[in-house]
């Protein structure tokens, strides 16, 4: 027997081997160029973005290029007002009560099971429906008026009417512009370092927006562009960029700048500065703006607005769909027990209606007459207890910050039912978690002890940092200061 499959195995495998060596082969005889009277393949189109800096010398690539790349305006809110009503309503509809309701009210539109008036049905709905959607459309309208800020914030950027900066809004930034950043200015938008005030043609950036990290990173002048004796002209600057198409990966950028004699020099994430940044340490920097708006890489991490549930929420829709059903199970109850008393009695002036079909009506208006089983209230006391909630929030002392003079802000009111329920935190260094901050409390040198009272006395007053009392120091750190080396310092 095993003779048999053998063969049947042997024979498979060289039908399938000579089935793959003709399709290869018909494949390169398709794909040649030499094949006459064949269609040949189309060549994909390049997904590299080429950039035009808005100069003289390039007016007329410009206008035909910035027609089809993106303004740097944003939008953040989750509605539009058009798009309000529809949307809300579908997201309010995720909710089981508010659909419970629903179909309470279109029960009672039917004519043999109204129990009540249509109005007074539809009261409850309409109030729960309006209340959420309020408050909704607070909290996106506190979403647009900050767009608006930072839609309106302004930059210096090159004219090329004036032939000078301007201020510019960062909503009119376009791509090709060349912008110039003082100390401490935020980028508007993801554009290639070209120059820097600092010897190396390092720029210093403070990235704790896009990736919560406080230390400064360094991105590089293109090369070949490091040594200016001063700032670099724009009507000088005769290159153009091209680079790869928008992405949402922040440790990678590729592209290259051509020069005059058609050489090119490669760039990399190291000349890249990101939108959200904010120049640290460095006098002023100069670079072309490659991606704009919605296609620079923090807005295309930002994965927009999402309607989000809180596990509250989660565990109230599962409560009240065993409501529902308990509600369904009482009410059949009624309705086989009412179908059973209309069979055993016989009544001849009942007769035009079934003892079924009365029985089936009954159920229904029985769901309508009970409808109070699930509280119509419930949402809108949890969302009141939300805003009392947050009011405290706000005005507790305590989540102030003194140095900046800022207070708490919640955005949104659904972040209040999960504070208390973290179950995991994943960190990867102590400064995550807490402020990497030291001060200078005490030392001894030769024996001599050196104390900053001032730090000393804050230290004490916060939370009891040390275990040791004020003024004493232990054994061991004294050890370390009488070593030799600190004894006997050499600078």
């Amino acid at each position: 027997m095993a003779g048999p499959l053998q063969w049947v195995r042997s024979r498979w495998r060289r039908l399938l081997t000579r089935n793959n060596r003709v399709s290869a082969r018909l494949t390169r005889e398709l794909a040649s160029p030499r094949c006459e009277g064949r269609p040949q393949q189309a060549k994909t189109p390049s997904k590299d973005r080429i950039v035009i800096p808005c100069l003289d010398h390039f007016q007329d690539e410009y206008e035909k290029a910035s027609k089809h790349y993106k303004k740097n305006k944003i939008r953040t809110t989750k509605y539009t007002f058009f798009t309000f009503i529809p949307r809300n309503l579908f997201e309010q509809f995720h909710r089981v009560a508010n659909l419970y309701f629903l179909f309470i009210v279109i029960l009672n539109w039917i004519p043999v099971v109204e129990a009540f008036q249509k109005e007074i049905t539809m009261l409850p709905l309409l109030v729960v429906l309006t209340v959420i959607a309020v408050k909704d459309a607070v909290e996106d309208y506190g979403k647009y008026k900050l767009d608006k800020k930072i839609n309106n914030l302004l930059t210096k950027a090159y004219c090329r009417k004036e032939k000078a900066y301007i201020d510019k809004f960062w909503k009119n930034i376009t791509v090709g512009d060349i912008i110039r950043l003082s100390c401490n200015e935020e980028i508007p938008a993801d554009m290639v370092l070209i120059y820097s005030t600092d010897a190396d043609g390092i720029c210093h950036l403070e990235t704790s927006s896009l990736d919560g990290q406080t230390t400064l990173k360094q991105r590089q002048v293109v090369r070949g562009f490091e040594d200016q004796a001063s700032e670099i002209d724009p009507e000088k600057f005769t290159n153009k960029i091209e680079c790869e198409a928008p992405n949402n990966d922040l440790n990678s950028f590729r592209g290259f700048l051509e020069l005059e004699n058609e050489e090119r020099i490669g760039l990399n994430k190291e000349n890249l500065l990101l939108r959200g940044c904010t120049v640290r340490n460095t006098e002023a920097v100069v670079g072309v703006v490659v991606y704009t708006g919605h296609e620079t890489k923090a807005m295309l991490n930002n994965t927009g607005p999402r309607h989000k549930r809180s596990k509250l929420e989660k565990r109230v829709n599962g409560h009240i769909l065993w409501c529902i059903l308990l509600l369904l199970l009482l009410c059949s109850t009624s309705a086989v027990v009412h179908w059973y008393r209309l069979s055993r009695i016989s009544n001849p002036s009942e007769t035009f209606s079934s003892p079924l079909l009365r029985s089936f009506t009954l159920l229904w208006r029985l769901v309508v007459l009970l409808q109070v089983w699930i509280p119509v209230s419930l949402y809108v006391s949890i969302e009141f207890m939300k805003l009392v909630q947050i009011s405290f929030i706000k005005t507790d002392k305590d989540f102030n910050n003194k140095e900046a003079n800022t207070t708490i802000d919640c955005p949104t009111l659904n972040i209040t039912e999960d504070l208390g329920q973290i179950e995991y935190i994943f960190t990867d260094k102590t400064g995550t978690l807490t402020e990497n901050k030291m001060l200078f409390r005490e030392c001894s040198i030769g024996g001599q002890k050196y104390t900053h009272e001032e730090n000393d006395g804050e230290l004490c007053n916060e939370a009891q940092v040390s275990t040791h009392p004020p003024g004493s120091f232990p054994r061991r750190q004294l050890a370390f200061f009488n070593s030799p080396i600190v004894r006997n310092p050499q600078i």
